[in-house]
């Protein structure tokens, strides 16, 4: 998918020594953090919050794949603090149980930091009738959906990418998940959470502002290339890709409107307003469209939750259709891309429409299995034959991706997760502001993978179930149930 995603740190060329070097440094910083993270309950959520948006470029062999080396190596302590703690937890039980039997009914331990996702005595007893609407469920299709894209990528014209999505994304994604659910999601907790995605978003578009105003990016040399051509100037901050860098900004910008419409303290709302106002000038700097229509789409939610669902809808197809209007009529000097000597709709939508048709084509040659898992790059440039600069870009809407990669087989997956989890983070988010700026964050996140790029390869999707999951299973729920 779109590896260029992330923040950027260094760019390094691995050597041997650099490599034997990186390991050892890896392993100091691992062992640091597994320190941290037992001393500190809520170490490891924060720092893996933190790490979310910062990728590495690592060059070799002529070719540079962005990695998300901080969020690893806080993964990799994550899962070492809660197989200690697991450890522990069971000697402490084990000792108990020779000592008295009356600690046989609780697990020593969980009451200074187990998981409370875990315990089958926190989920409500009654559950729904469909299983995999529930979080279990939710869980299980996660684990299909990763499942399935290892399988198919025995068949992939493209087994390097397939294998390089499982073994940098899926899997470790997949452990992020698993971690963050069983975190102790308490109110200060999901604050602190916020304040810091809020703290780096706020220094990212600092950045973007400098950005702006000196005409000059710091990174990504093909958008360089592209504002060199454009009658306006996109930024992307420390971010490879306008796209992803106003992605980020908008899903921060949901979290904050949540507090702002829920919160009764005047200081909270003020401020939340000027970090509002700070990031939306950053998001309008990128020009990113389909992450203003993804901020769009989760202020709705919010605002249907909040006060009314008609008056939500009927105010929604109105500015919809305004917007449309105004595109249709404006004239070329606003460069919405229909009009002027390259007007069209591909234009408009940067080439969004032939690559829609030129997947669904793929679709419709190969329907039930697909090309195979990271196929897409490969074979949209091959049936269609245009350039391997044009094709990769070709996988920019996410369920054309899935139905040509993966056929009606891996589609069906992807829409069943999609609904389970809509059905999981939205079910009882009414009583709880945190669950409804997961669910509304969720919402537009799915939206902007249908524009641009990066489902289940991006960790913000499997972090934002994670935490609707542990919430939605009642971790602390009544504590998380407002700001």
């Amino acid at each position: 998918m779109n590896s260029a995603s992330g923040v950027a740190l260094a760019t390094s060329l691995p050597g041997a020594s650099t490599i034997a070097i990186g390991l050892v440094v890896a392993l100091v910083v691992i062992a640091a953090l597994v320190l941290v993270m037992r001393c500190y309950d809520d170490a490891f959520a924060l720092l893996a919050i933190f790490a979310l948006p910062f990728r590495v470029p690592i060059s070799a062999d002529g070719k540079t794949v962005n990695l998300l080396i901080p969020l690893y190596l806080v993964v990799a302590a994550g899962t070492i603090a809660h197989v200690l703690a697991r450890v522990t937890t069971r000697r402490s039980t084990a000792a108990a149980e020779l000592g008295t039997s009356a600690t046989v009914s609780a697990p020593a331990g969980r009451e200074a930091g187990g998981s409370p996702a875990l315990e089958a005595a926190s989920t409500p007893a009654k559950l729904p009738s469909w299983l995999w609407s529930t979080p279990r469920g939710l869980e299980r299709l996660l684990l299909a959906a990763v499942g399935l894209y290892a399988l198919q990528a025995i068949y992939s014209s493209d087994h390097a990418r397939a294998a390089e999505n499982v073994a940098f994304f899926y899997i470790p994604f997949a452990l992020l998940f698993l971690l963050l659910r069983d975190v102790r999601w308490r109110r200060e907790l999901l604050l602190r959470c916020l304040g810091v995605a809020v703290a780096l978003a706020v220094l990212f578009a600092g950045i973007g502002f400098i950005e702006y105003a000196r005409k000059s990016l710091f990174l990504n040399p093909k958008v360089v290339a592209a504002n060199q051509y454009d009658n306006y100037f996109r930024v992307n901050s420390l971010f490879f890709d306008p796209n992803i860098y106003g992605r980020f900004l908008a899903l921060v910008m949901i979290a904050v409107s949540t507090v702002v419409l829920w919160s009764a303290r005047r200081r909270d709302i003020l401020l939340g307003a000027a970090a509002l106002a700070w990031l939306l000038g950053a998001l309008v700097t990128s020009f990113s469209q389909s992450s203003i229509a993804a901020l769009l789409l989760g202020l709705a939610v919010l605002a249907a939750v909040r006060w009314d669902v008609r008056g939500t809808l009927y105010a929604s197809l109105g500015l919809a259709a305004l917007a449309v209007a105004l595109v249709l009529l404006a004239p070329a000097s606003l460069h919405f891309g229909l009009k002027g000597s390259r007007g069209s709709t591909s234009n408009a939508t940067s080439g969004r429409t032939k690559l829609i048709s030129g997947g669904l084509d793929l679709f419709a040659k190969r329907p039930l299995e697909g090309f195979g898992s990271g196929s897409f790059e490969t074979e949209y440039k091959h049936h269609s034959e245009t350039t391997a600069a044009n094709a990769t870009s070709a996988s920019h809407t996410i369920p054309v991706t899935v139905a040509a990669e993966q056929g009606i087989v891996g589609l069906t997956v992807y829409l069943s997760l999609l609904l389970a989890a809509f059905l999981v983070l939205f079910r009882g988010a009414g009583r709880s502001p945190p669950r409804i700026a997961l669910a509304a964050c969720f919402a537009a996140l799915v939206l902007h993978t249908w524009t641009y790029a990066d489902f289940l390869e991006d960790p913000f999707t499997w972090a934002i179930l994670a935490v609707g999951v542990a919430l939605a299973r009642g971790a602390r729920a009544e504590e998380a149930s407002s700001f």
